[in-house]
């Protein structure tokens, strides 16, 4: 065994006793699935940024942004963004992925440079809505292709590294804000926020291309030239291994296998809680940086400062992210490490709804909610692993919970967190603390639930197994605690069965 793969193993990057075929295999899937995924994410993420760097930059002023303009047009793009999303992954099913994806993000690229253009406000909402129609298909897309290659103990640090494309945009996206508007504000009579969403662009629309020569599809529909078909193989029979079914095709029961059971309503709130709670590291994080004023009535922190600042909460949220999918992946659970991060969001919340803290404490808060942002990274990969049984209603349901988080934060930030009540927001830290207690007592029910599954044989990991004819591996952990009360309840039954003919003889 090399340098590199004692290292892999030694931080559990390839699971023990990972044979030398399957080691190669998934270091090959590994860069065909992360490439494409963690590029289409990062450019998706230097547009979205775009628009609240862009304001911050001047085009608040020059399109009279004021009340809550700013949050209405980051809602046209939610509208767009929500529309789409859930018949994007059904078709994405069938479709090949290496065509359909990469034509999606060639379009937001296309309606982000067209934003550079607008002369209103009126205009700027139109574009926001198409650059979330078009790029819809990009985080939940790449979320359904990131959860259908890998097995349980390899999920975790794989959303992890998808999971940190989002604050690494959002942090280039900053210093890209910064260097547009320095060296190229008023260059051929064009504001500097205006070059920001044509330098966008121009980074999006060729990255696009990679999609087309490396994205690979999903498992047991994959083309990739890169994987013979030995390998191909390989990949369906590892995850059939550890309970993750074939595809099962559309029809009309896909309706059924989606809403039939509890999980896509579980997942629904506890997911949709535990992504809104931490909002106050984003938003009303930046108004409060940019409130603050020295005693002559100057900003306190300088725009660059506010930069810095604002990169150290997206550099824990990175951190934490990263150590959270290794450390649940280690676990070999996902609800332990969303705990903790719940019960940190609960603080930090108390401690911004008190608000008459040192601000020592308020930055305290307002990172320790970009840590906390760390393990929501792991509520796709969990839903994944509770809907390994059924491909395409996986693929439904992530589509499913990311529509409600869109809604969500369509409507909260506009009720909760209105402009004109920054920094205070206080009814908004209201809100967040009594999101985050509904959260922490939810967290335990989808496994209260799959346990009674367990019990009653249910079992759809083993059904899977036994369908393909394979012994199944890696799901002993899961079911021994059950199996072990069965022993239990059984060994009693035969005792007191054996005491009963005993008193019998005896009378």
């Amino acid at each position: 065994m090399g340098g590199f793969d004692k290292f892999a193993e030694f931080i559990d990057w390839y699971p023990k006793g990972m044979s030398k075929e399957e080691r190669h295999l998934v270091y090959k899937i590994d860069w065909l699935v992360l490439s494409f995924s963690c590029i289409a994410f990062f450019t998706k993420n230097l547009d979205v940024s775009a628009l609240s760097n862009a304001y911050y930059a001047g085009m608040g002023d020059d399109l009279n942004l004021d009340g809550n303009k700013l949050q209405f047009a980051t809602s046209m793009y939610y509208v767009g963004y929500a529309i789409f999303q859930i018949p994007s992954n059904i078709v994405l099913t069938r479709l090949p992925a290496e065509y359909y994806l990469p034509a999606f993000e060639v379009m937001w690229g296309l309606f982000t440079l067209g934003t550079a253009f607008i002369k209103s406000y009126n205009q700027l909402l139109v574009m926001r809505f198409f650059v979330g129609f078009t790029a819809t298909a990009c985080w939940v897309g790449n979320a359904h292709i990131v959860n259908s290659w890998y097995t349980r103990q390899e999920l975790g640090k794989r959303n992890a590294i998808y999971g940190c494309v989002y604050p690494l945009g959002a942090m280039f996206a900053g210093y890209l804000q910064a260097a547009a508007y320095k060296n190229l504000n008023g260059a051929h009579g064009m504001e500097g926020w205006r070059w920001l969403f044509i330098v966008c662009a121009i980074i999006t629309i060729p990255c696009a291309l990679i999609g087309v020569f490396f994205c690979p599809n999903v498992p047991d529909r994959t083309r990739s030239k890169y994987l013979t078909e030995r390998e191909k193989e390989l990949c369906v029979d590892r995850l059939v291994k550890d309970g993750f079914a074939k595809t099962r095709g559309i029809g009309k029961g896909l309706f059924k296998r989606i809403f039939g059971n509890w999980r896509i309503y579980v997942f629904f709130v506890v997911g949709n809680l535990y992504w809104m709670t931490p909002y106050p590291s984003g938003l009303p994080y930046g108004l409060w940086l940019d409130d603050q004023k020295l005693a002559n009535g100057k900003d306190k922190y300088s725009p660059d400062m506010v930069n810095n600042l604002s990169t150290i909460t997206y550099a824990a949220t990175i951190v934490s992210t990263m150590i959270c999918g290794f450390y649940s992946d280690w676990r070999k659970n996902r609800w332990e490490t969303v705990l903790y991060g719940g019960v940190l969001i609960l603080i930090c919340n108390v401690l911004l709804l008190v608000w008459n803290v040192p601000d020592g404490a308020k930055f305290f808060a307002f990172v320790g909610l970009g840590v906390a942002n760390g393990p929501t990274n792991l509520i796709v990969p969990w839903l994944a692993e509770f809907m390994s049984h059924d491909l395409e209603a996986r693929s439904a349901s992530i589509a499913i919970i990311n529509v409600g988080w869109v809604v969500i934060n369509c409507v909260v930030p506009i009720i909760a967190w209105p402009i004109p009540s920054a920094p205070r927001f206080l009814g908004g830290y209201i809100w967040s603390v009594i999101m985050s207690v509904v959260e922490i007592i939810l967290l335990p029910l989808p496994m209260i639930l799959e346990r009674r599954e367990l019990k009653k044989g249910i079992n759809y990991a083993q059904m899977i197994a036994e369908e393909n004819g394979i012994v199944p591996t890696g799901l002993e952990e899961k079911t021994r605690g059950i199996d072990d009360e069965q022993s239990l309840e059984e060994t009693g039954r035969a005792k007191n069965e054996k005491e009963v003919e005993v008193n019998a003889i005896s009378v």
